[in-house]
């Protein structure tokens, strides 16, 4: 990867929607030799894909809380089937496996406290191979979705 792969990249973080066009312009290629290095980065696994960043508290979803999860076993069958647990709730966005204690950290989104209630008891507390579950409310994003360094 070289320099302008890393424009290339740089430029995709801020907006994924530009045209192939815009984007050679921008990082001072012609199209054939942009469109091809995008490609490549597409394929080699970089550039993972292109999606649009939703505003949570314009779709109702005003409460962010984090969950630490500390597993009572540490072994492959259990860490398999506590993290395909995990999958299959949607009002966890984002998971985080730890070294030490806890085992993983959950950013957990949902409309108000009532429902993350509802939530914790329905469906987290009932994690296969949870020990325990501390939870924090978030006050305030102070940096999220950050760009990546390039």
């Amino acid at each position: 990867m070289d320099r302008i792969d890393r424009k290339i990249l740089s430029e995709l973080q801020k907006d994924g929607r530009l045209s192939v066009t815009e984007l050679a312009e921008r990082v001072g290629l012609s199209l054939s030799p942009c469109h091809r290095r995008v490609r490549a980065l597409e394929e080699s696994g970089v550039l993972l894909g292109y999606r649009a960043q939703l505003d949570p508290c314009a779709l109702g979803l005003n409460f962010s809380a984090m969950v630490f999860v500390t597993l009572l076993e540490g072994d492959r069958r259990a860490v398999e089937a506590f993290e395909a647990a995990l999958i299959e709730i949607p009002q966890i966005v984002d998971v985080q496996r730890l070294f030490g204690e806890p085992d993983y950290l959950l950013q957990v989104i949902t409309e108000d406290l009532p429902a993350f209630q509802r939530l914790y008891d329905e469906r987290l507390s009932t994690l296969p191979n949870a020990q325990r579950l501390i939870s924090t409310l978030v006050m305030k994003r102070v940096i999220e979705n950050r760009l990546l360094p390039l």
